[in-house]
């Protein structure tokens, strides 16, 4: 019996044949013209930079490495006055400037301080004292003073406090070199200002003939750069003149119901020094006050005369400067708002021993007014404070704050003295 096949029938796996796609010949040469055009627009621009750079880097290396030599002297002389004048009207102020110029400055400038120098005096002061032996001796202190008034047949003269501090007898010496005596009329314990007066019979007709009465200034023109002369002895030598510049008018001295303008300068002076800055014009612009906090760094500062001109009003009547204590500062809109102060004057720091402390006033409060008067700026605050009378009791009102924000309080203050 035949036997049946019974194998499966062989399978086998489709075999796909994946034909290339067609090649597009016009597709090809599209590209390949854009290619060519890329090509031929960089080739254009390599070539005109290398036209142009070319040439122009070495005509500026042949000039930085050769001189050049002009080919005639008339050409010379056009290239000249192409860089020098440029303004037909006014040749010379194209001109360069040379070390000539500069001392020519220099030498109107001393002139303008020798001028000056008429106006300030030397003072001298003797004190008198007693050592642990008790033996009598005297020493003698210096410093320097300008005439800024004559009246009532004297002269006045603007001085510090500390030149004749404790003296026995002042003497001034003029610009001839006449010596006379001299008076302490007032000072003011918080700016260190001193008035002094020389009576005019008792000097010669040459030495009333060889002095001046100094001019005062705006000090509010000042800014920086402004050329100044410091006179005096601000680098501890007499009869001093000093050149320079304003070097910064933004900054202020915080003092005792005040606040000054004080001027910086890159004159070189001594901390034991004294003297006045004058301004172009010969005016007294500013005042060196030691121990006010205006030495910065071995360069001379002055504080504004337009500010200090009040306190010297007082001065010269004799009169004695009324204070509070309080070192303060203006509370701006802009503060008022970042920091929720009510907007008045901020108490920083109040005195010890100061009327303003036996009253009770306290730092953090913000003034409102003084007597009666409203207050929203320092300056302000400070001139009602140089029209009160001293030994006179004054109402305060601040707003002081508190648990629930800030409240009214009214203090009572008698104004005092600084000695």
């Amino acid at each position: 019996m035949q036997m049946e096949d019974r194998r499966l029938p062989k399978k086998e796996f489709v075999r796909e044949k994946i034909k290339n796609k067609p090649t597009n010949h016009k597709r090809l040469w599209k590209q390949a013209g854009v290619y060519a055009l890329n090509g031929a627009a960089f080739a254009l621009a390599m070539s005109a930079v290398i036209l142009f750079m070319i040439p122009a880097a070495q005509k500026r290396w042949e000039t930085a490495s050769l001189p050049e030599e002009p080919e005639s002297e008339s050409e010379t002389m056009d290239t000249q006055d192409m860089q020098t004048v440029t303004d037909p009207e006014n040749p010379d102020a194209n001109e360069p400037f040379s070390i000539e110029d500069y001392q020519k400055i220099q030498t109107k400038l001393y002139g303008i301080g020798n001028r000056a120098n008429r106006s300030v005096v030397r003072i001298t002061s003797v004190v008198s004292s007693t050592d642990w032996f008790d033996n009598s001796y005297e020493r003698e202190g210096e410093g320097s003073g300008t005439i800024i008034a004559d009246r009532e047949g004297k002269l006045w003269i603007l001085t510090e406090k500390r030149v004749i501090k404790k003296a026995s007898s002042i003497h001034v010496t003029f610009a001839n070199d006449a010596v006379a005596a001299a008076e302490l009329v007032k000072y003011d314990g918080n700016t260190g200002l001193a008035m002094l007066t020389v009576e005019k019979d008792a000097l010669e007709e040459e030495t009333v003939s060889s002095i001046q009465v100094m001019e005062t200034g705006n000090a509010g023109m000042l800014h920086k750069g402004s050329v100044v002369i410091a006179l005096g002895s601000p680098a501890g030598t007499n009869d001093s003149i000093l050149t320079g510049c304003i070097t910064a008018t933004g900054n202020e001295i915080s003092t005792q119901d005040c606040n000054y303008a004080v001027y910086t300068t890159d004159i070189v002076a001594n901390q034991n020094g004294s003297g006045i800055i004058i301004n172009s014009e010969g005016s007294l612009v500013g005042v060196m006050i030691q121990g006010f906090g205006t030495e910065t760094a071995g360069t001379l500062a002055a504080v504004s005369i337009s500010e200090l001109e009040p306190v010297m009003e007082l001065l010269f009547a004799g009169a004695d400067v009324p204070y509070f204590g309080m070192y303060v500062s203006t509370v701006t809109e802009r503060i008022a708002e970042r920091h929720g102060l009510p907007k008045g004057v901020y108490v920083k720091e109040v005195s010890m021993d100061s009327p303003a402390m036996d009253a009770g006033l306290q730092s953090g409060d913000v003034i409102i007014s003084v007597d009666g008067e409203k207050v929203s700026t320092v300056k302000q605050y400070h001139e009602i404070l140089l029209g009160l009378t001293p030994d006179e009791t004054y109402s305060v009102v601040v707003k002081r704050e508190g648990a629930k924000g800030y409240k009214k309080i009214t203090c009572k203050v008698e104004a005092g003295v600084l000695q």
